[in-house]
């Protein structure tokens, strides 16, 4: 006979189910492939419980509605172990979708079902049916099935301590073994009504599947097995080359990620439930050692409860054991705060070290670019060398010439008469005159020759001084006096001579900037009738703008957009698209500016750079030096 308690049981357990189901049809919410297995868990043992309570209230005698509820108590019966095989094996795998191969789990228990129903045409399931066991009698069909149910919560049982025991994760381990748990009770006690090792009633084996309902449930609901974040969450963890540290508020560590384990937690020891101090080396004397400047980081972090970001350089063993190799990493920790009060933090080993090589690629590629854009500029220099020394040589010979001749006249006159002193004075005074103009001379060569000089120092050895707008105008104007007199181009000053200007950094790099900017106003003034190129400052708020204007052919406008990010020239073969896209590079890494061009309203361009002003100042003067050319 069922005892109330049973009774009161089932019951609840009726109502429990009912208010699940009804819950579950109305939520919106979108049901991933081991919902939809609990839900039909939840109704097949509905059935089950149903059948179970309707036997309890149904007249003894009365068998043929004892067999119909005792038919379809197998719907739950047969259909349950297979469920909870099925929710295993979508635990463990992973699936949002049911493969097609799992349905074929289910055969057997339709089989089951059909037998049942049918047991009075054969006696396959049952010999004799009767709703007490000692006067019930099975027949040769409840070999399979029970032997399938058993298989069934078996497999189950084993696939998830499996995984458990391969699982890291603390959260996967709780859930298998709450889904363990949940196997194994309704398991035991099937076993213990088969084989009779204690007289249970025909509900203790649909009751002790209560179980596995409530197990599952916490597994699902109370620890978030549904909820797909935290899974894929550690997932991405393990799976991303950042390493990832969770500690509470007094540095114990909670939780880490592989990478971590695999770089941090070998090098030292730093595991789950262990405190950071507790890992460090004794050895460690100068406190410079990565893990007592992550302990500091975190101690400041602490106290300024702000996050806090620095870069730490770690050199880890090869698995050879004799090779090293060394990773840079940006650590970023952020204090975690719940309700005000600080909890923990978090801890991120951003590996930068692929990023770091590519950085010093690209500078390296850069820098080479720079020396073939200076080297190109420097051949054009020295091309015109000859003819930028050829005049003041020349001046200097015919200089040279006429002061000989006035000595030889000097000396023929000695002790003539007729020579008086004054004769002497004026030709001491032509003497001196062209002494000047050699002098003059000299001074321009030196300046050509120094000017070449410093555009031949490497890009590399920034020399960080003051220089004036006047003094690098001046040497750019030098540099390209050649240039400017065989193109027949005038350069002309469109700022006030009476401001000076005064800038900081290498002037040479910024006059590789304005002669390559000034070469190509000089191309594009090749077909121009005025042949005047404009030199001008502009000021804003924040930057100081120097310009060349032309009034050429104007810019392309299918080149427009990639000024300045590309290598490109409008000069065909006689450009090689280095020129701006380098001046672009200097101007941004070595003056923190930035280039820029725009049409000039009266035709041609204007070319341009702009620099902050905080590496300028601006004075007034009372003159200034205009250079002509």
């Amino acid at each position: 006979m069922i005892s109330d308690f049973e009774i009161t049981m089932i019951l609840w357990l009726i109502l429990v189910c009912a208010i699940f189901l009804i819950w579950n049809l109305f939520s919106a919410k979108r049901q991933q492939l081991i919902q939809k297995l609990y839900v039909w868990l939840c109704v097949v043992f509905l059935v089950w419980l149903l059948a179970m309570l309707g036997i309890a209230f149904v007249d003894p005698l009365d068998m043929k509605v004892l067999f119909v509820l005792d038919s379809l108590s197998y719907i739950g019966g047969a259909f349950t172990p297979v469920i909870m095989l099925l929710i295993a094996l979508a635990f463990i795998t992973g699936k949002v979708e049911m493969p097609r191969r799992w349905f074929l789990l289910l055969i057997i228990p339709i089989i089951t079902n059909i037998v049942v129903w049918t047991n009075p045409l054969h006696h396959l399931h049952y010999r004799v049916f009767a709703v007490v066991r000692s006067e019930l009698e099975f027949g040769p069909y409840m070999l399979i099935s029970g032997a399938y149910t058993y298989i069934c919560l078996i497999i189950a049982t084993i696939l998830l301590i499996r995984f458990g025991v391969k699982s890291r994760n603390r959260l996967y381990r709780m859930q298998v073994a709450m889904l363990v748990l949940g196997e194994l009770i309704p398991l035991v006690v099937s076993m213990v009504a088969t084989f009779g090792i204690a007289d249970l009633s025909i509900f203790a084996t649909p009751l002790s599947f209560t179980a596995t309902l409530i197990c599952t449930f916490i597994a699902i609901y109370r620890l978030h097995l549904l909820d797909i974040v935290p899974v894929a969450t550690q997932h991405i963890l393990d799976w991303i080359s950042d390493g990832y540290l969770v500690l509470n508020e007094s540095g114990l560590v909670v939780n880490e990620n592989q990478r971590f384990r695999t770089v941090f937690g070998q090098l030292y020891g730093i595991t789950t439930n262990k405190y950071l101090k507790d890992c460090i080396d004794e050895k460690d004397n100068d406190g410079q050692s990565t893990l007592y400047i992550l302990i500091s980081a975190v101690q400041s972090c602490a106290e300024s409860q702000v996050p806090l970001t620095y870069e730490q350089a770690v050199i880890v063993p090869e698995k050879d054991g004799e090779s090293s190799k060394k990773y840079y990493y940006m650590v970023d920790i952020t204090p975690l705060e719940i309700d005000g009060k600080l909890s923990g933090f978090v801890v991120v080993f951003k590996d930068i070290t692929q990023v770091k090589k590519s950085m010093q690629q690209l500078h390296e590629s850069q820098t080479r670019m720079m020396e073939q854009d200076r080297l190109a500029f420097l051949g054009q220099m020295v091309g015109g060398l000859a003819h930028n020394l050829k005049t003041p040589i020349m001046s200097i010979a015919g200089c040279t010439a006429a002061t000989s001749r006035l000595v030889q006249e000097a000396r023929e006159s000695q002790g003539d008469e007729e020579v008086v002193l004054e004769d002497y004075l004026e030709i001491y005074g032509e003497i001196d005159e062209w002494l000047g103009k050699i002098s003059t001379s000299c001074s321009y060569m030196s300046d050509i020759i120094t000017a070449i000089k410093d555009q031949t120092t490497n890009l590399d050895n920034l020399e960080k001084r003051e220089f004036t707008l006047d003094e690098l105008i001046r040497r750019t104007a030098l540099l390209m006096r050649h240039e400017l007199m065989t193109s027949g181009c005038k350069l002309i000053l469109e700022y006030d001579p009476q401001e000076r200007i005064i800038l900081t950094g290498d002037i040479n790099n910024l006059i590789q900037v304005v002669n390559n900017l000034v070469g190509n106003a000089i191309y594009a003034e090749r077909d121009s009738e005025t042949k005047e190129i404009y030199i001008g400052v502009e000021e804003d708020e924040t930057h100081l703008s120097i310009y060349v204007k032309d009034t050429g052919s104007g810019i392309d406008a299918r080149v427009r957009d990639r000024l300045f990010r590309e290598m490109i020239t409008s000069k065909g073969t006689k450009g090689t698209g280095l020129g701006l896209f380098i001046s672009n590079s200097i101007v941004r890494g070595k003056f923190g500016g930035f280039m820029w061009a725009k049409d000039n309203p009266s035709g041609g361009a204007i070319f341009g750079f702009s620099i902050p002003l905080e590496m300028v100042s601006i004075s007034r003067i009372e003159c200034g030096e205009v250079i002509r050319t």
